[in-house]
């Protein structure tokens, strides 16, 4: 071995032809001592059949004998073959007569890439109405706006279920992320390892193919009939803003905005348009499969402040019990950050990005550069998100990674956008949301004083024709008093006086007009003058 290791590399026999070498090497010794052993065991027996078989001299000189030749074994061993070798030898010895564990273990993890993994989540759910009176570690939550205790797995905690005779072990483990610091070659290097939970799933080998297409498909199944009758919408907004170590983390709490069809102050034919559009895209499933098309749907807001967009999107979200995740751009670098944004998305959800007339800068198509709420900008060369990743993002081949999906853009300014945004395809109905009219002053009404009629209506009606009104103020002067003609009356004065200033506002434009015009035409005269030899032509 030593002449072996002095060798250059390249004249070196094959390391397989060397083990081989080695063990035939091992096979020659091995007989040798035996022939050694058996000999002197011979002689050994005749000594004892020739003298006293229950000598104590004859036992403990054959006991020496076998002993002296263990020893040269051994030490022949340790002297002539390599310790890689020994090891080797070792572990396969090991691994041939080590004792078969019956027991196959599933590891269940909560990601599955950048991707929620679906039997985790199913997993969770399931596993939390089975938790014992005897459980040791659990994990107790509520968030303000949540009426009940959340009770979850505390670490390394185990849950023992039967399904068809078969007893099934569950373990929930949970690894804290982990930031470590490297300075060994004079540079500093920083490794961030980020949290891991995962069950473990144990039970016997010979139930593996009932676990996996019976039992697993039950607590799925199971776990989805858990979550529709308890279903309450949810309202996601980022944790912290994403980083190129960690993936996007949405933070979420419940939705209990009472915002329905049924309080929306909306035209009727708009808001029945709107319902059906809904429940036809929930139904056609496999028309968008047939057809080739993400199965998601867009709708575009616009109008003016105040005429009620944010309380049409919690309608339609009570109303498809979708959960919503609210996106704001100025929070996000780049493009990248959109598509990890994408893909920790649940199905059957809202994505709702506000105001986008004030996030998307047009004539350059980059996203404006916001500040973070202190009057600092963020560096541009920090900035790499683009309009043209938000389009990918919207209609392009990441948006195909989820099913049953709803964007929703809403705007002030519907002119300002880029006609990028509004083709078919990207944003596929748009919905007009404009100043109040008659029904809904009616429905606004209804929902803030509980009244149907009045003799006051007729009056409210031939002013709100004349009038531009939002439903936030109608419903700012209904809440003044509980009083119903106190109310009403209040919102008369309210609408003459909005009329007047509409008037004023008027007037007052039309005198602009009318002095520009003056100016225009002034200005238009003076260079009809033509001056030829010094003398003005007109």
């Amino acid at each position: 071995f030593q002449m072996y290791i002095r060798i250059p590399l390249k004249a070196r026999p094959d390391r397989k032809g060397i083990i081989v070498t080695y063990i035939t090497l091992l096979i020659y010794l091995f007989s040798t001592v035996l022939v050694f052993c058996e000999g002197q065991t011979s002689k050994s027996v005749r000594m004892i059949s020739l003298k006293d078989m229950s000598s104590p001299s004859t036992v403990f000189t054959a006991y020496a004998s076998m002993s002296a030749s263990i020893v040269l074994f051994k030490t022949m061993f340790n002297q002539l073959v390599p310790h890689q070798v020994q090891r080797y030898i070792l572990s396969t010895i090991r691994y041939y007569f080590k004792a078969r564990s019956s027991v196959l273990t599933l590891i269940i993890e909560e990601k599955n890439g950048m991707t929620p993994n679906l039997v985790y989540n199913a997993s969770e759910t399931y596993l939390c109405t089975k938790i014992s009176p005897d459980a040791e570690r659990l994990r107790i939550s509520q968030s303000p706006k949540e009426k009940n205790l959340t009770i979850r797995f505390g670490d390394c905690e185990k849950i023992i279920d039967s399904f068809e005779g078969i007893e099934l072990r569950w373990r929930f483990v949970h690894e804290e992320s982990q930031t470590s610091k490297n300075d060994g070659d004079g540079t500093n290097i920083h490794s961030w390892k980020p949290d891991k939970r995962y069950f473990e799933l144990s039970f016997h080998k010979e139930h593996k193919a009932k676990v996996v297409e019976s039992y697993l498909p039950f607590v799925m199944n199971r776990a989805k009939a858990i979550r529709d009758e308890k279903k309450v919408v949810k309202l996601h907004t980022l944790a912290h803003p994403p980083s190129y170590s960690g993936s996007c983390i949405w933070d979420s709490l419940n939705l209990e905005h009472p915002s329905t069809f049924d309080t929306l102050a909306l035209d009727p034919d708009l808001k029945k348009a709107i319902i059906d559009d809904l429940d036809r895209f929930l139904e056609r499933k496999e028309f968008y499969r047939r057809v080739g098309k993400a199965w998601k749907r867009g709708y575009l807001l616009y109008g003016p402040p105040g005429t009620g967009k944010s309380s049409l999107i919690a309608a339609m979200a009570n109303y498809l019990k979708f959960d919503l995740y609210d996106l704001q751009l100025a929070d996000l670098r780049r493009d990248s950050d959109l598509r990890k944004l994408l893909l920790g998305t649940a199905n059957r959800s809202i994505l709702v990005i506000e105001d986008v007339d004030c996030t998307v800068d047009l004539p350059d198509r980059q996203i404006k550069l916001c500040g973070d709420g202190n009057g600092h900008g963020r560096n541009k060369r920090d900035v790499q998100l683009t309009l043209s990743g938000l389009l990918n993002f919207i209609d392009g081949l990441w948006s195909s990674c989820g099913d049953e999906r709803i964007i929703i853009f809403t705007t002030n300014h519907r002119e300002k956008l880029d006609p990028a945004l509004l083709r078919p395809g990207r944003m596929d109905m748009h919905i007009h949301l404009s100043y109040c009219s008659t029904h809904a002053v009616k429905q606004l009404v209804s929902n803030y004083l509980g009244i149907c009629g009045h003799w006051l209506f007729g009056q409210i009606e031939d002013l709100i024709v004349t009038t531009k009104v939002t439903p936030a103020e109608v419903a700012e002067q209904l809440m003044k008093s509980n009083d119903a003609d106190i109310s009403l009356d209040g919102l008369v004065h309210f609408l003459k006086r909005k009329r007047i200033e509409s008037h004023e506002t008027k007037s007052e434009e039309i005198d602009e007009i009318e002095i520009q015009e003056a100016k225009r035409l002034k200005t238009e005269e003076t260079g009809n003058k033509i001056n030829v030899n010094g003398k003005l032509l007109e």
